[in-house]
């Protein structure tokens, strides 16, 4: 029975791989063609059948982008960095779309440390670092062994040392894993996708403006009350605003 359950998973997932490739190959076919609206039908409907993938969300915002949406295309595209936050191509294709916007927000600067944080924990996605972590752990053990077969000393000393390097590897890829891991979770991006929003000082809508956000813009979501979202922008500014006017990008 058992063995007739797990061919009937393996037969099932088999399936539906071949149907989003099926489906993936239609929507580039249609891109192709100039049909971006058939193409974006196309990409969203594997995204339903359980697919995530950075090339996936990428082909979603060119053809957005093509469509002249600027929410959706600079939405899907920073999804994709977020599977390949060193990606260039990604980057550059989300520096035009986000030129479509309306909102010139200034950017606080990084302080040195921070600077240096970010970009050598940022190297590596943390599922990265997680692989080096276990591969380096993987060598250490094969190394240890040789140590231990190894007749000659100078063998065995460089068996040994480089199992050290390995294990010392490792520790250092776990620790970052989980620091960005970490950073991960606390971390939740959002997009505005009303093309104007009023962003209040409390959650509702009898509170002051504090100031207004357009289509496109990314923010990140400090908490939430209600219907409502405490919402900080690049510059600083803090405010709520309602969640029906913006699309988180940490959903899958």
């Amino acid at each position: 029975m058992k063995k007739v359950l797990t061919l009937l998973i393996l037969l099932f997932g088999f399936m539906v791989s071949a149907q989003n490739e099926a489906l993936f190959n239609r929507a580039t076919d249609a891109y192709n063609k100039g049909s971006y609206t058939k193409a974006v039908e196309h990409y969203l409907e594997i995204i339903e059948n359980g697919r995530h993938s950075a090339e996936l969300y990428f082909n979603l915002g060119n053809s957005y982008y093509k469509l002249d949406q600027v929410a959706p295309s600079i939405y899907y595209y920073e999804k994709a960095l977020l599977l390949k936050p060193n990606d260039t191509e990604i980057k550059t294709n989300l520096g035009y779309a986000q030129n479509m916007t309306l909102d010139a927000i200034e950017v606080m600067p990084e302080t040195g440390f921070s600077k240096i944080y970010t970009s050598v924990i940022g190297f590596l996605s943390f599922d990265q670092w997680a692989y080096l972590g276990v591969i380096c752990i993987i060598l250490f053990v094969l190394l240890y062994i040789a140590f231990y077969y190894f007749r000659y000393s100078t063998r065995k000393r460089i068996a040994f040392i480089s199992s050290l390097a390995s294990l010392f590897i490792a520790s250092i890829a776990v620790a970052f894993a989980f620091m960005q891991y970490t950073d991960f979770l606390a971390d939740q991006p959002a997009i505005v996708f009303a093309d104007e929003v009023v962003i209040k000082s409390e959650p509702n809508d009898r509170s002051q403006e504090v100031f207004r956000l357009h289509e496109g813009t990314k923010l990140y979501v400090l908490d939430e009350l209600n219907d409502w979202k405490k919402v900080k922008i690049a510059d600083g500014k803090t405010g709520w605003l309602s969640s029906e006017h913006i699309k988180l990008l940490k959903d899958f």
